[in-house]
Formats: structure tokens, sequence, C-alpha cells
């Protein structure tokens, strides 16, 4: 092995053997429920509101229920999965009106990968005919 290739694998911490064991209660205290698992990142609040952004910028009034004048509130309710999608989608408040609930539920899912925040959250959707999509 050359000293160039050498030098290259002792700065990646390649050559001082395996990674010493991890301490498993250290390990079980970060998943606790009501610690934020991205301590050093964005804060709690800017990650939800940028979960709202993206959930509003994929949402689409269904121009049936647009033509029946059809308006209401949908509270969606999921988690995000650890490659950053929603999953376990779900109305847990209805808007009334299934066309609108159906695409409150598409436009999470469509949102893309989200920023993760720990735990099942709940985002509501309006649809209102004033605001044009």
């Amino acid at each position: 092995m050359s000293a160039k290739a050498a030098f290259a694998i002792a700065c990646l911490g390649l050559a001082a053997g395996p990674a010493p064991a991890q301490d498993v209660g250290a390990v079980a205290e970060v998943h606790a429920p009501g610690i934020d698992l991205a301590p050093t990142g964005p804060s709690v609040e800017s990650r939800l509101a940028e979960i709202r952004r993206r959930i509003e910028a994929a949402l689409e009034y269904p121009p049936l229920a647009r033509w029946q004048d059809q308006e209401g509130d949908a509270l969606v309710r999921f988690e995000i999965g650890a490659d950053g999608r929603a999953r376990n989608v779900r109305i847990s408040r209805s808007s009334g009106e299934p066309l609108l609930d159906a695409a409150a539920a598409r436009a999470v899912v469509a949102a893309g990968v989200l920023p993760r925040v720990y735990g099942p959250l709940e985002v509501p959707v309006s649809f209102e005919l004033a605001t044009r999509r």
C-alpha cells in the first residue's frame, strides 16, 4: 500500500480497528418520547412549518369539488417514515366532503420527502374557493 493510501485510510479512521461498542442505555435515551431526534438542526417548529408548506404546495383542489362549490377543512394524521415520506396517512377529522378528504390525503403523500419529526402528526388542510390553486 502506498504512503498516500495509508495516510488516507488513517484519516478516515479505518486503520484504527473496529469501532468501540456503544452504550445501549444512551441510545435508548435518544429515542425516549418528547426528545427531539435532530437537536442540532432546524427547530421542530420550523420543520413543522416546512411540512405544512410542502403539503400546501402539493395540494390540488379537485375540479369536481370546485364545480360543486365544496369547501371545508380536513385534519390529516400521519407519521414520517425513515425514508422521510408520509406513512399511515388517514383522515382524523373529515371536511364533510369525500372529494376534499381524498385530496387532502393525496397532498400529504405527494408532498414527497419531509423533514423528520418523531411521532404522529396531524395537519389541517383547508379548501376555500376564494383561494385559487
